[in-house]
């Protein structure tokens, strides 16, 4: 049995082009494509834990997404975890007193920032640092704390 060449490159293109639809859909589910406009200003928040947040990940403000996580480091004198988000510039009314939560989103368990506003009239800038904050619910730790206090029940 004989293929021939144009049947060939026909299905060469269909394959290359499954390659390149799976490569822009493990793109858009370890959310890498999104690229901000790279102008914004830099805010700070401490954490207890971070759970398994990651840099890139979203910052979102009533589920609208503000800006990204651009690092992810830990303070030795607090003993908290340090992240630094880039709040795009066009988001610049955002009150100095609003708090970070780390939340969980999708099935596959991503985890990004929501910012709930304050009340403040003064408004974050370059530098700031969000002082209110709720760190990442760790499921093993509930599961010990549940564990721990049915069995001192008893």
């Amino acid at each position: 049995m004989h293929i021939s060449r144009s049947m060939e490159v026909l299905v060469g293109l269909f394959v290359a082009m499954g390659f390149m639809a799976l490569f822009f859909l493990s793109m858009q589910v370890s959310n890498l494509s999104a690229s901000s406009s790279g102008s914004g200003y830099n805010v700070q928040a401490y954490f207890e834990n971070v759970g398994s947040l990651k840099v890139r990940a979203p910052v979102s403000m009533a589920g609208v997404k503000v800006g990204r996580v651009t690092a992810i480091e830990f303070d030795a004198q607090e003993f908290e975890a340090v992240v630094t988000m880039t709040i795009e510039s066009k988001y610049d009314q955002l009150p100095i007193d609003s708090d970070a939560s780390i939340l969980t989103a999708g099935l596959l368990g991503e985890q990004f920032i929501g910012l709930e506003p304050g009340g403040e009239e003064e408004f974050l800038k370059e530098g700031s640092r969000l002082e209110l904050t709720q760190s990442a619910l760790v499921l093993e730790k509930l599961i010990g704390q549940f564990l721990f206090n049915g069995q001192s029940g008893d």
